[in-house]
Order: structure tokens, then C-alpha cells, then sequence
């Protein structure tokens, strides 16, 4: 009996473990003698024979592809880090699917790596020895910025000394002239380059430390600056002269600025009551503010008036005259001391050169070809430089006289001054804008006279008031008349015969 008691509790005991096992796969050897050792536990303090219910067993993880597990990296190294967004577990899909119902990842065969050339292809660097700076903040960041749109550092020696323009243009010889080094800065680099002399330099440090074997840098940048900048200062001069002259030309041949004289001394006489046989043409430039008594209108509408009824072929002067607003652009006492900056310049390139081809050495023998090429036309440059500067001092000088000349041709009284296009331009925008309105009120009082027009119309309905236009005549002693008609309202002309007759037309 005891016995059948035993082989009844190991059978029971196996039907447990064989449920579970299928219900729960899959176990490893350690659960299945967890279920064999509860199992007989169950069935040894059972109920009336009847097995209770075993307890729960651990949370088994869901199977992981070996693919997606982690290398285990070796102490004492460090890698790069790949940021992205891990997953930490794959669920199932929510249903079954044409896909299955696992995720892509789950399906994923092991990779076999080679961690040893991984670690060694991504490895995080040390921090690297200490640099040596001995320049201060603002120095540091100007140098470093500039650096930034240079070539490397030890480019730059052979492109001064050849002054090679395909490797350095005219704003990189500018940065560069920044960038020399004092006599100070390249002590103390070289004192803490021997302090530590296994240290490595600064950016900033080494660049002028390499710059700084340069023999003469400061003259070579000075006239290689020279030489690429001489057409462009050259042409700041000659641009203004050529203007100049040009506007002194039209100016004394147009016949529309003539009438604009003529007419304006004839009304300045009348109104002063003189026989002034000329002004000073600064006085143009005011004509706009001096307003008549009666409709407050500028004189300078009653001068164009005057020209469109006594001169009708003159012109607006502006379009006539347009190298006197250029001209009026420049400041030529600025062109003057342009031209003695440039000689200077020229001056100081000759002294530099023959600095160079002294202290040369053996550098300036190697630069030889095509790359040498500026720097062993810079004699030639310089004296065809000199001879350009010889022509344009003369050009200057002739200017300069004719424009003293022209001057007293219009008998102005600033002879000293050389901004004379700018009043003229300025009186030339104003004569053409106010033409330009007058022309343009004709045109539209033209279009209103027509026959059938609704301003025609209007007016044929109601009364004319007092209208007349002021009408300008040349009168006996040369001087200018201006007459004021009689009213022509429903008064008869008769009425103005008596007293007072002679207040109906007069001359003011």
C-alpha cells in the first residue's frame, strides 16, 4: 500500500510538470527542477489526493534576437555613442497579419563583429595636451575668425613672398596686414614655446609665429597691396577731372542756361531798379525761394514762364548738362589730396623694393616662374607707375586752370571754392521739375478746352469771373514789363475809361 501511495505521487507530480512545461514554453533545465521539486511538494500535503493549485512562477522575459543584444564593450574604453531612441522591449503585433506576429526585429538573424577594429575605429580620444596661448582674448578670437577664410598657416609664407595672387586676393593681403605680428607677441610665443617645448601652439599663436618668419611682412603686404589697389585709387582720380572739364564745356556752350542769365539779370534790374551788368550764380539756387506778392508763386516759375513765351527752343538744361551732376558728386579737394596720397604711395613702394632686393636672401632668389611672376615685374610697375602719376599731376594742373578760368568766364566770386556743380545741379533739378509741372498744367487745360469736354461744359454754365494771365512782354528800355488786363467780367470796358483808368492796365 505504501508503495502504490509513492508511485501515485510521482505520477501525478509528472503530469504537473509535462502541463506546464507545455503551457509555458520554453523552461531551462533550472525551471524544470523548480516544477518537479513544487510539484512533489503539492502532491505529498495534498487535499484528499487532489493536487492544489502550484504558485505562480517568476516572469519570464519574451524572446530577443541575439542581433539586437549588446556587444559588451571592454573596460577602460570608451566609444562614440550612436544617439538615437532604443527600444527596450518588442511587443507583439496587436494581430495576426500577413507580416506575422512579430516586429521586423524579432526576425533578425546575430551579426558576428569585429569589436576590436570597432573599438578602435570609434574611439573616444583623450583630451589632448594643454595648448600653449599667451595672447589675450579679443587678439585671439580676430586671429582665429580671420584664419577661418585663409589658407593654412603654412601656406601663407610662400604666397608672400612670390606675392602669389591665385593663392592669396586683395582681402586675404588686407587680413593679413591685421594680423602682423608685434615684436612683443613674437617674444613671448617663443618664450613659452621654450618653457614647453613638447606643448603645441594655439591656432592663433602658431599663425603669427609662422607669419613672423616673414622677413619684412609689413613691407611686402604694403606693396603687394600697392600694386593691386594702384588702377582703382588711380581711377578715383582721373573719374572726377574727366567730369570736371566735361561740365565746365557744357556748361559754357548750352544756350538754355544763357537765356536762364539773360532773363534772370533782366528781372533782377527791374526789380532793383539798377543796370547791373551781372551776379554771382549762386544766387540761382535761390530763385525758388523768392515768392511774388500776389499769388505767392516762386520766381522761378515766373522765369521758366518767361523762357517758354520768349525762348520756346530751350531745352529743360537738366538733360543737357549731365556731366555737371556727375561732376557735382565728387569733392575735389579730396581728389587733390588723393593724387599726393598716391605719390606718396609710390614714393614709399620704391623704398620697400629696394628694402626687399637688400635683405632679400635666399627666398626672394627662389622665387622663380610663373608664381614669381609679380614680384619680378614690381621694378617695371613701379616706373610705369611713376610715369602714369606724371600725367595725371598734369591732367590735374590743366584742370584745375581751366576751371579757375571758367570761373572768371562766369565771373563768379568763390574762386576758391571747388564744389561749383553742386548748385548748378541742384538748380538744374529744380528749372527742369518746375517746367516740367508748367507743361504738364497746359496739357491738362488743353484737354479740358475741347469741345465737348465736361470742364468745358461747366464753364460755359456758369458766369466767368474776373480771369485773365499775366502776360510778359519785353518792354522799350530792354528791361521785362509785366502787364495786368483789364477784367473781363459782365463790366463793360467803358467803365475803366474814367478815374482810375489808369490803374485797369498798367505797368507794376
Amino acid at each position: 500500500m505504501p508503495g502504490a501511495i509513492r508511485k501515485s505521487r510521482k505520477q501525478g507530480a509528472t503530469r504537473i510538470n509535462t502541463q506546464l512545461i507545455k503551457t509555458h514554453p520554453p523552461y531551462t533545465h533550472t525551471h524544470t527542477h523548480t516544477l518537479l521539486k513544487y510539484g512533489g511538494a503539492i502532491c505529498m500535503g495534498g487535499n484528499n489526493g487532489i493536487p492544489p493549485v502550484p504558485p505562480p512562477l517568476p516572469p519570464s522575459t519574451p524572446p530577443t534576437s541575439t542581433a539586437s543584444s549588446p556587444v559588451p564593450k571592454p573596460t577602460g574604453s570608451r566609444t562614440l555613442r550612436l544617439h538615437w531612441r532604443e527600444l527596450q522591449s518588442l511587443n507583439p503585433l496587436p494581430q495576426v497579419s500577413r507580416f506575422g506576429t512579430q516586429t521586423i526585429w524579432a526576425g533578425l538573424e546575430p551579426v558576428q563583429l569585429d569589436t576590436n577594429r570597432l573599438e578602435y575605429l570609434f574611439e573616444t580620444k583623450t583630451s589632448s595636451k594643454a595648448r600653449v596661448s599667451v595672447l589675450g582674448v579679443k587678439r585671439s578670437n580676430i586671429i582665429t575668425i580671420a584664419l577661418s577664410s585663409l589658407p593654412p598657416p603654412h601656406l601663407l609664407p610662400p604666397a608672400v613672398y612670390s606675392m602669389d595672387c591665385s593663392v592669396l586676393d586683395r582681402e586675404d593681403v588686407q587680413k593679413l596686414q591685421a594680423l602682423v605680428p608685434s615684436e612683443e607677441e613674437l617674444r613671448l610665443i617663443k618664450e613659452a614655446k621654450a618653457r614647453t617645448p613638447h606643448a603645441p601652439l594655439a591656432p592663433a599663436e602658431l599663425c603669427l609665429l609662422t607669419l613672423g618668419g616673414v622677413q619684412h611682412l609689413s613691407s611686402r603686404l604694403q606693396l603687394w597691396a600697392f600694386t593691386m589697389d594702384y588702377d582703382t585709387l588711380e581711377r578715383e582720380i582721373a573719374e572726377p577731372l574727366f567730369h570736371l572739364k566735361l561740365a565746365m564745356e557744357q556748361l559754357a556752350a548750352n544756350q538754355t542756361f544763357r537765356c536762364i542769365l539773360a532773363t534772370v539779370l533782366a528781372i533782377g534790374n527791374f526789380l532793383n531798379g539798377c543796370k547791373a551788368r551781372g551776379f554771382d550764380l549762386s544766387y540761382l539756387a535761390k530763385l525758388s525761394q523768392v515768392r511774388d506778392t500776389r499769388n505767392r508763386q516762386p520766381l522761378l516759375r515766373h522765369v521758366c514762364l518767361l523762357l517758354l513765351q520768349l525762348y520756346p527752343q530751350c531745352s529743360d538744361l537738366h538733360s543737357d548738362i549731365t556731366a555737371v551732376t556727375q561732376a557735382s558728386r565728387y569733392d575735389y579737394s579730396q581728389v587733390q589730396a588723393n593724387l599726393c596720397q598716391l605719390e606718396c604711395h609710390c614714393r614709399a613702394s620704391w623704398e620697400q623694393l629696394r628694402l626687399l632686393e637688400r635683405d632679400g636672401g635666399g627666398n626672394e632668389r627662389g622665387v622663380t616662374g610663373a608664381e614669381g611672376s609679380v614680384r619680378q615685374n614690381l621694378p617695371r610697375f613701379l616706373k610705369e607707375c611713376e610715369e602714369r602719376l606724371k600725367i595725371l599731376r598734369a591732367v590735374h594742373r590743366r584742370v584745375m586752370n581751366r576751371y579757375s578760368t571758367s570761373q572768371s568766364f562766369r565771373t563768379e566770386i568763390s574762386h576758391r571754392t571747388l564744389n561749383f556743380s553742386l548748385p548748378h545741379s541742384d538748380f538744374s533739378l529744380e528749372y527742369r521739375a518746375t517746367r516740367n509741372a508748367i507743361l504738364q498744367q497746359r496739357e491738362r487745360e488743353k484737354g479740358e478746352d475741347r469741345p465737348g469736354s465736361p470742364a468745358s461744359e461747366a464753364r460755359s454754365e456758369t458766369p466767368v469771373a474776373q480771369a485773365g494771365a499775366m502776360l510778359y512782354f519785353t518792354s522799350g528800355d530792354g528791361g521785362l514789363g509785366k502787364y495786368n488786363p483789364i477784367p473781363l467780367s459782365g463790366e463793360s470796358r467803358a467803365d475803366h475809361t474814367g478815374a482810375g483808368a489808369e490803374d485797369a492796365g498798367t505797368f507794376v
